[in-house]
């Protein structure tokens, strides 16, 4: 199996940033166990693939919502154009409170604080003929290019795996995570993840954050001890 996993609010806790040490356990012995694990995030795809080399997981990372690719420290997969998306930035700004969240540098997309009202705005970009999509990961607001989400880049490392649908199961909490729920065979939102999101999935935690990803990943391979 190939495992797709968000990283904030899905193996962090506490809204810091900090990583649920147990879910990133269970997630090694997945790999142990001959599994992919796999990070698909809004953060920067480096971020992930760091995360990736230390927690011990597959080191590929999907991040800036599917605009990137990274496999190595020097190897990125380009999705998306940021040059688009900085115009598009800079539109906002001339209507809203808008400013950049400090964040690893990026390569396709904007991230902003979310500091306005992301529905007029994106109808702002709209009137104006931008093709990008705004979006809410909870974490940031995310300019990128039309097209681009976490469905479509790890569709991308399927084609680099050769894995079927069937073969996926992705794990998430928030909006931007659907796309992603689109590509895979199962689907587990975590207990604090919006309605919206616990609806198109398969499977729904009882727990929240990384104690979600834990019962999940109990749940899907019982062969997995806890540690």
């Amino acid at each position: 199996m190939t495992f797709a996993v968000d990283i904030d609010g899905t193996i962090t806790e506490n809204g810091n940033g900090r990583i649920h040490l147990k879910a990133l356990s269970v997630l090694r012995q997945a790999c142990s166990a001959g599994h992919d694990v796999i990070f698909v995030s809004g953060r920067s795809s480096v971020e992930g693939f760091m995360l990736s080399v230390f927690g011990g997981t597959t080191k590929v990372a999907v991040g800036e919502n599917g605009g990137c690719i990274t496999t190595s420290p020097t190897s990125h997969t380009i999705l998306g154009d940021i040059s688009e998306c900085a115009r598009a930035f800079d539109v906002i700004r001339s209507r809203f409170n808008a400013k950049k969240k400090p964040v690893f540098p990026r390569l396709t997309e904007i991230v902003l604080e979310r500091t306005f009202d992301i529905g007029m705005a994106g109808r702002l970009l709209r009137d104006k003929g931008f093709g990008v999509v705004l979006s809410d990961s909870g974490y940031a607001f995310h300019i990128n290019s039309a097209g681009v989400d976490k469905g479509s880049g790890f569709r991308k490392v399927m084609e680099m795996f050769n894995t079927s649908k069937e073969d996926v199961i992705a794990i998430g909490d928030s909006q931007t995570d659907l796309s992603l729920f689109d590509v895979a065979g199962t689907s587990v939102a975590l207990y604090n993840a919006p309605d919206s999101v616990k609806s198109h999935a398969t499977i729904t935690t009882s727990t929240k954050a990384g104690d979600g990803v834990v019962e999940a990943i109990d749940q899907l391979i019982p062969r997995i001890a806890r540690g």
